[in-house]
């Protein structure tokens, strides 16, 4: 793809020469740029949103699939909604080229497979309630594009989350993102401001459909899994604010029932 941008020369040069302040204040500076771009997506990605929230309210469900550090940052993001939102593990769903052993080292070869993506999808019977969100920052990786092109062939509305303007995944899906971040600081290294932006994009997607799905009151975590300490101590000061109740009792509370939005229901009269 000749006019990829996330493969055109850096516009620092030298680097090695550079120190390490230089370094820092030079990657930084590139970094600053990735919010305003992300901005510039805004309508988009309220489109995407809209339509994955429609669906998951009808049952649905939320596919990424991406390879190297694209497909990472969908694992991960996906892998963040049940702790976090009290929601199903098969709801929002990450798969990433080569497998789970992607995650820590790369698997050859993986990405340029057309077929392997539809493949690893079809074992969790993606069909047309769920919404699939390819993700790559150059938008050419064949994994993604052979994922997107099964999937519209299926009637299985397709997104995007891309850092190149008109690339093949983008022009398959029919809700493209495309953040054009520019050049990196090193050359291709598409996990520095590409990654960035990525991650920005999934964040606001995730989250932005949880609330609109009632996984949020006010702006606390009302359904988070009470998995550790840090949650359950969390989860103790959002009941005695809400409840205007102690502390000890807000955990006695929650002890019993296990769920603060569950509490909440439960004594929102009792108490106020």
């Amino acid at each position: 793809m000749n006019n990829s941008v996330t493969e055109q020369p850096s516009k620092y040069n030298h680097l090695e020469k550079m120190s390490t302040f230089q370094l820092l204040s030079n990657i930084n500076t590139e970094d600053k740029t990735v919010s305003y771009a992300v901005e510039n997506e805004i309508q988009s990605i309220e489109k995407l949103v809209d339509v994955i929230h429609a669906k998951m309210e009808k049952g649905g469900r939320l596919f990424y699939i991406g390879a190297g550090t694209s497909g990472r940052l969908g694992v991960l993001d996906a892998s963040e909604c049940p702790p976090t939102y009290g929601v199903p593990d098969n709801l929002v769903i990450g798969l990433i080229a080569g497998g789970d052993s992607a995650l820590r080292k790369a698997v050859e070869r993986a990405e340029d497979d057309l077929s392997l993506a539809w493949k690893e999808l079809q074992k969790y019977d993606i069909n047309s309630n769920d919404v699939l969100i390819g993700i790559a920052a150059s938008g050419t990786t064949p994994y993604v594009i052979g994922g997107l092109s099964e999937a519209k062939k299926h009637q299985i509305i397709t997104g995007c989350i891309t850092c190149n303007k008109n690339s093949p995944i983008a022009l398959i899906a029919d809700f493209p993102i495309e953040i054009i971040v520019g050049p990196e600081f090193v050359t291709g290294s598409t996990r520095m401001k590409a990654g960035t932006a990525q991650k920005m994009v999934l964040n606001m997607i995730s989250t932005a459909v949880m609330i609109k799905l009632g996984r949020v009151k006010g702006n606390k975590m009302v359904h988070m899994q009470l998995s550790n300490t840090k949650l359950v101590n969390r989860g103790v000061k959002i009941l005695a604010e809400e409840l205007h109740i102690d502390e000890v009792l807000a955990g006695t509370l929650l002890d019993k029932h296990k769920n603060v939005k569950k509490v909440l229901d439960l004594y929102k009269d009792k108490f106020i």
